[in-house]
């Protein structure tokens, strides 16, 4: 009976997502803006894409399309992990700091250890499974709002991960507090993580692509997914449908820790050492293409496919603007320039409104 009940609370919260479509009945004028909302930014993104390769011929190379579609892997997975939070109302804000800590781990477990590139994946995965419970806990448990218990924990984070190195990064033959050099070394088969190929297809974008996949699925064909949605779009009204919100947006989380973690292993794995600095500008790049997300085909909510367009277009305008010569402190400028363009077609053309609403 307790489980009919349930499920009868999952429906009718599932139905809350399901939020109606603009009525019949629609003027020329409204049908045009319409349009422009749902398929503007794809559009933004085919002309880019097409400018350059006329203007650049090395741009639409496939080793070219190749090294932006990998450029692109490590912000598409963490705008992933700040999607899942933002279905549910929320933001991780440390995201960036966990991605930083995956590395410092990753080092510390292949070098300082001597451990091998299987255990330091296990042991990097565990600390965004850790960082993630510890989120839902704050937020969940202690009630603290979402913006500022991630805020919280990625100052702490960011300082704890400096303290067993002394603020140095993590480097083969390193030398250690004691005065010995560190044993071990970042091993082959962990760097393939970011360098390997299967056929002629990088890892990281495989990786990458199987996680948009997953979470699409998880968001749009799961109950879970839906109920995901119905808490972001109302959560007095799924509280009163009978979902367990704090469970929901816990979950999210913890979701969000372990993308995080597989973030920071491609980044690790890419620049080959513990860098203490590593992660520390990817927060405001995943917040960016997952809001961007929000535009893509007049969704007006987080998405997987959206947020991974977001990312490819980021990686198109700065490969873009770099073969055509502009040094690399015009990128931010490029960031917030295709942000700003992804608003407008959320907040300003489209008739529809976003559906992303604060949890707390």
């Amino acid at each position: 009976m307790s489980g009919n009940t349930t499920q009868v609370a999952r429906d009718r919260a599932s139905a809350l997502s399901k939020a109606p479509l603009a009525g019949n009945g629609l003027t020329t004028s409204q049908r045009v803006q319409d349009s422009v909302v749902k398929y503007g930014f794809i559009a933004v993104t085919v002309i880019l894409f097409v400018y350059f390769a006329a203007s650049e011929p090395a741009f639409a190379t496939q080793l070219s399309i190749f090294q932006m579609l990998k450029g692109a892997a490590v912000t598409a997975i963490l705008g992933l992990a700040v999607m899942f939070t933002m279905v549910v109302g929320g933001l991780d804000l440390s995201i960036g700091s966990t991605a930083g800590l995956s590395v410092q781990l990753a080092a510390m477990t292949m070098v300082f250890y001597n451990l091998t590139g299987p255990t330091a994946v296990v042991v990097v995965i565990l600390g965004g499974l850790v960082v993630g419970l510890l989120n839902a806990f704050l937020i969940v448990v202690c009630k603290i709002p979402d913006l500022l218990a991630t805020l919280g924990v990625m100052f702490v984070i960011q300082g704890a991960k400096l303290i067993p190195v002394r603020g140095q990064s993590i480097s083969s033959g390193m030398t250690l507090r004691d005065g010995s050099t560190a044993p071990g070394k970042f091993t082959a088969d962990f760097l393939k993580i970011d360098r390997g190929f299967v056929g002629r297809v990088p890892v990281p974008v495989l990786i990458m692509l199987v996680l948009v996949v997953l979470a699409w699925f998880v968001l749009s064909r799961t109950t879970w997914g839906r109920v995901m949605y119905a808490i972001g779009a109302n959560p007095e009204a799924a509280r009163l449908a009978g979902v367990r919100v704090g469970f929901y947006r816990g979950l999210a989380y913890v979701v969000s820790g372990l993308l995080a973690s597989v973030g920071g292993l491609i980044l690790v794995s890419r620049i080959g050492q513990g860098d203490v600095n590593a992660g520390s500008s990817s927060l405001l790049e995943a917040v960016a293409v997952a809001l961007v997300g929000t535009s893509v085909l007049g969704m007006g909510k987080p998405n997987a496919w959206g947020t991974l367009l977001g990312a490819l277009l980021v990686s198109i305008v700065l490969t873009g603007l770099t073969m055509k010569g502009l040094q690399y402190y015009h990128q931010d400028t490029a960031k917030g320039v295709v942000l700003l363009v992804a608003l407008l077609f959320s907040f300003t053309i489209s008739r529809r409104k976003v559906r992303y609403t604060p949890a707390t």
